[in-house]
């Protein structure tokens, strides 16, 4: 059997034991046979459930954040029962390219309630593991991909502020969004189906058909509407923990039973394999299942290739007529390489800022780990000023995607190349 087959048997058998348990933890080393790699139906343990305060609890060494809850379920006709119904709105895709992964709606566990840790105590997680960082009005918060693999989903809550964070391991993709959008509060679970071979999330409240691609309601009650996508960064443990160690960071305490840790689509970085249930036709501007950063902003769509860009560090790209700076550091692991992630081959991490502070646009160069611009100022990956006039100033991020080739040219097929 070949390398890609073996890696495509293993995620159907993944996704297909996930569907049997009905949602029921799934165990094990994909890495290892997969004819016995996953046991399904393990017990799970009882979730931190939230209590009255209107401020974050502190339980067994757990903070919960008072979460706003989404909306009631509406009356509508389910896209996730019957999406080709002739009474909802005309799809934005075509139905029948949405397909199941196999899990029923779901199958693959959201996380509805999380618990969080202070970084500062963290003790679960290795220097070069990757997470992702997200910071609504001045606050930042961790989700490592460890957990993020199994769960694809979290509902959260910033202040009065509801966000879903989300991850898809197939097209190697983390996007974050506001959740109230048109007078709703709105949660997301997983459909349990891909739209080129990218998570389907749906809403409680009209079951609706979302790609998490773009945040955008592409078939059901919502169809058109777009959520508000929020500026995330995927980086190192070891560089989010050194540069917030009073900031919070999703525990394991999830309510479920998970290998945390591991790896389910070990091999699934390799380039010259295929992607996972992709219909589409392929761009051949650049292999599959190259590594790229993806921004997108204004209509407009570019990449900078991540090979270019860890060799030189910084590269600069305007995209919807303004100018953004891409950069990259070395020190952070693939999440789809080993068995374990933490032993997963290091393609390093990056971040997307604007070069504009207080009006004057600054240009920037790498130093091993960190940045300096033309005044004499030295920056972290999170564009952090950590020493220099400008100590203290956070560059303004801009949106973007850490992912593989096919899946942005699928979603954005006018994106650019950026030339390095």
């Amino acid at each position: 059997m070949t390398p890609s087959r073996l890696v495509a048997l293993m995620i159907a058998l993944f996704l297909f034991l996930a569907a049997c348990g009905q949602g029921e933890p799934i165990t094990g080393d994909l890495s290892a046979d997969p004819d016995t790699a996953l046991t399904a139906g393990a017990p799970e343990p009882d979730g931190p459930e939230l209590g009255d305060s209107d401020d974050s609890l502190a339980t067994d060494g757990f903070i919960l954040v008072d979460q706003v809850p989404g909306d009631p379920r509406e009356d509508t006709i389910s896209a996730l029962d019957d999406s080709s119904n002739p009474e909802l709105p005309s799809p934005l895709v075509d139905v029948a390219a949405i397909r199941s992964g196999g899990p029923p709606p779901d199958g693959i566990p959201p996380i509805d309630a999380p618990a969080f840790e202070r970084a500062s105590t963290v003790d679960w997680l290795e220097d070069n593991e990757p997470v992702v960082v997200l910071s609504v009005d001045g606050e930042s918060r961790a989700y490592p991909i460890q957990i993020l693999t199994w769960h694809e989903l979290v509902n959260d809550t910033y202040g009065d502020i509801p966000v879903t964070v989300s991850f898809c391991p197939l097209c190697n993709s983390a996007v974050a969004y506001r959740r109230d959008v048109d007078g709703r509060i709105l949660d997301f679970g997983t459909s349990g189906r891909l739209f080129n071979s990218s998570l389907v999330m749906y809403d409680r409240q009209t079951e609706s058909l979302w790609t998490h691609f773009t945040g955008s309601a592409v078939v059901g009650a919502l169809t058109g509407t777009q959520l508000e996508l929020l500026p995330l960064q995927t980086t190192s443990w070891a560089s989010f923990r050194d540069a917030n160690p009073d900031s919070l960071v999703l525990s394991r305490m999830t309510g479920h039973s998970r290998d945390y840790g591991r790896n389910p689509y070990p091999g699934y970085d390799d380039i010259s394999q295929a992607p996972f249930l992709f219909d589409g036709e392929p761009d051949d501007r650049l292999q599959a299942k190259q590594h790229v950063v993806a921004i997108r902003a204004g209509g407009d769509a570019a990449v900078v290739v991540l090979d270019d860009l860890a060799e030189i560090g910084v590269i600069e790209v305007d995209v919807g007529g303004a100018p953004a700076t891409v950069w990259h550091i070395p020190g952070t692991a693939s999440s789809l390489d080993s068995g374990s992630i933490a032993d997963g081959r290091d393609i390093g991490a990056t971040g997307v800022f604007s070069p504009v502070v207080d009006g004057e646009r600054l240009d920037f160069v790498r130093d091993e780990t960190t940045f300096s611009d033309s005044r004499g100022n030295t920056w972290d990956i999170l564009g952090t000023a950590i020493s220099g006039p400008l100590t203290g100033e956070r560059l303004e991020p801009i949106e973007h995607l850490d992912t593989f080739w096919f899946a942005i040219a699928a979603f954005s097929p006018d994106v650019r190349i950026a030339a390095r």
